[in-house]
């Protein structure tokens, strides 16, 4: 802990009168022993020897008080000589003599601690027929370049300055003065008050060049000079050029690796004393180990071609960020080149990178796709259940078809007795299973040939006027109906054209190419209903657009039975399917296929083939069946039409 100022004072006051009795023993002093470098010095000349003593390296002189003591061969030097002047840790001789020359001790002494240095003075001859001094500073110029001379004599001016003693310098080349004029075409010129500028340097200009200072010191005149030698070499290089960065911003992310290169050009021949570094919040960056987060490159250096007007080197460093983070950002990152001609630099400021539209805008379509495929999913896979309940639950969407002047909800045409394809399955399923979901559990209104046609009405327009009274038409097919042989038929231009079958019966022909057969009774022959039914359906569904056609397909049809079936069935079925009552009745991969059963087989049949489950509306068939028939209003009471078209 040091001595308060006071207390130092007191001490030193108590302590005075030892140093005053003269010299004291140093061997307790701490000894700093003899200074590396040495004064030189001619006769005639002034020459300062200083104590690098009073440092804060060796004492607090700031607050401690101290006193020095110059000595020489152990006497004490004082200012009784006009020649030797002390002031506190500098000795000046102003009026150096060979005597001089030797070690000169200085002793400084606090209250508490000793110290003392050794410093050397040489004194020599110059050289005959020589202006210059005989120890010489060395220093380079380059060729066809501004070079400077710098006078080696800073520490005089340095000391006077401290004394506010005025000071002149002059220059000498050889035994020469040097006159600086204030025209621009003068070889020499001042910069500032020790340096020597040389305007295009030539070979000429080599040689001693002598710096002189002149002041008074002391009430005596004196002057101290140094001498410079000074060679020509013939390459030279110009102020560096900071290509890159070139004080931009640049933007970069977070996390990110980050790499950014400082590019120099120096002008000029050979191989420039340049030194390129980074530099960053007031620090450079002199890491090159790749391990570490924040590291730069070695310097690499390249020649300008050859072929290049524009002549120089190249000097490049990269610095690397291997992962950036916040606290990397909004700074100044500077690249400076260090020479002797300036230090330039350059630099760029790192910035975080705005946030990336297209990464919210993809997120958002990723999204949306992922959405609207899971959408589509579900939509495909239970739009028939999404359909039936907005149906159920939002009425108000749909126009009342009670107000459509049209009688029936559905036709229901199937291949009716004695006719070719019939099947008593078939004629099961129109005629009970049908109207018993369709009809009783879901309230709709069918027209089924066989069980609706009023009697005495001719075919034709039965079949006409009722498919044309219904908003669906319901075809019920299993594989046989439409695979058995057909009857052929010629043109005719009526609607209805009469001919002879080879059994003698009568065949009527519709220009729709529709035949009805006839025995000699005038009956017709049911199979040829379902043919003139398709054949008008198909007409209103697929030509004229005004009627929708179902297809039941009661039994699974194999390709080539479909192969077999007629051009405008196989087309509607490609275009929008049919409803599969079989799907219901396959389990453990068996297939349900109509067959002619009797007795005990056909009722265990019917108990298979139909459990309590198929009559469920909430079944996936009768789910399907709803889905394809008309969106139900609230009934009213039917017209007298409708009420006379259901007698039976």
């Amino acid at each position: 802990m040091g001595l308060s100022p006071a207390l130092g004072r007191l001490l030193f006051l108590l302590w005075l009168p030892r140093i005053c009795s003269g010299f004291v023993n140093m061997e307790n002093c701490t000894n700093y022993r003899l200074q590396f470098e040495r004064v030189f010095s001619v006769p005639g000349d002034v020459a300062m020897l200083n104590s690098t003593l009073v440092s804060l390296e060796v004492f607090d002189f700031r607050t401690i008080p101290y006193n020095i003591t110059w000595y020489k061969t152990g006497q004490e030097i004082s200012n009784s000589s006009s020649q030797i002047l002390v002031l506190k840790e500098t000795l000046w001789f102003l009026n150096i003599t060979l005597a001089d020359a030797g070690e000169y001790v200085t002793v400084l002494r606090t209250p508490s601690r000793c110290y003392m240095q050794s410093t050397k003075l040489v004194v020599e001859l110059p050289a005959a027929g020589e202006c210059g001094r005989p120890r010489k500073a060395f220093q380079t110029l380059t060729n066809e370049a501004w070079e400077t001379l710098s006078c080696p004599l800073q520490d005089y001016i340095d000391k006077l300055d401290s004394y506010n003693i005025t000071s002149t310098t002059k220059w000498y080349k050889g035994c020469d003065p040097i006159f600086v004029e204030t025209d621009e075409t003068d070889i020499y010129s001042y910069r500032e008050r020790t340096k020597l500028t040389v305007k295009k340097v030539g070979f000429e200009n080599s040689g001693d060049y002598t710096c002189t200072l002149t002041f008074i010191l002391g009430g005596v005149a004196g002057s101290v000079s140094e001498t410079i030698e000074a060679t020509v070499r013939d390459e030279y290089n110009y102020v560096p050029q900071v290509h890159k960065p070139a004080n931009v911003t640049i933007k970069a992310e977070i996390g990110s690796n980050f790499t950014k290169k400082c590019l120099v050009f120096v002008p000029g021949i050979g191989m420039p004393f340049v030194d390129v570094c980074w530099w960053v919040k007031g620090q450079f960056i002199y890491n090159m180990d790749p391990s570490e987060r924040i590291y730069t490159s070695e310097q690499g250096s390249w020649s300008e071609n050859a072929n290049s007007t524009k002549k120089g080197m190249w000097l490049e460093r990269s610095l690397t960020i291997s992962e950036l983070k916040a606290e990397d950002f909004n700074l100044n990152y500077t690249c400076r080149a260090h020479s002797s001609r300036g230090i330039p630099e350059g630099y760029f400021t790192l910035l975080p990178a705005d946030p990336n539209p297209m990464a919210p805008i993809g997120s958002v379509f990723g999204i949306m796709t992922v959405l609207f495929v899971i959408s589509v999913t579900i939509y495909y896979t239970f739009r028939i259940d999404i359909v039936l309940w907005v149906r159920r639950a939002f009425p108000v969407f749909y126009k009342n078809k009670d107000l459509d002047g049209k009688l029936y909800d559905a036709y229901v045409a199937y291949p009716q007795p004695y006719a070719l394809g019939f099947s008593e399955e078939v004629e099961k399923f129109a005629l009970h299973t049908l109207p018993q979901v369709l009809e009783k559990t879901c309230d709709y209104k069918l027209f089924i040939a066989g069980r609706d046609c009023l009697a005495g009405q001719a075919m034709v327009d039965s079949v006409e006027e009722n498919i044309e009274a219904s908003r669906r038409f319901l075809l019920l097919y299993n594989a046989s109906t439409f695979t058995s042989k057909r009857h052929t038929s010629s043109t005719g231009s009526n609607n209805n054209n009469i001919s002879k079958n080879s059994d003698g019966s009568d065949k009527i022909e519709s220009n729709r190419d529709s035949s009805m057969s006839l025995d000699g009774s005038g009956n017709v022959y049911t199979d040829t209903r379902q043919q003139l039914e398709c054949v008008a359906a198909m007409h209103r569904a697929l030509l004229e657009g005004s009627l929708k056609v179902v297809l039941v397909e009661l039994e699974e049809i194999t390709p080539a039975q479909l192969a077999l079936f007629p051009e405008s069935v196989r087309h509607l079925r490609k275009k929008q399917g049919a409803v599969c009552w079989w799907k219901n009745f396959r389990t453990s991969r068996q297939r349900w296929r109509t067959c002619t059963k009797s007795g005990e087989d056909e009722e265990r049949g019917q108990k298979d083939s139909q459990p309590s489950s198929s009559l469920s509306p909430s079944s996936r068939f009768w789910k399907e069946m709803r889905y394809h028939m008309p969106v139900r209003g609230k009934r009213t009471v039917y017209p007298e039409k409708t009420a006379l078209l259901n007698l039976r």
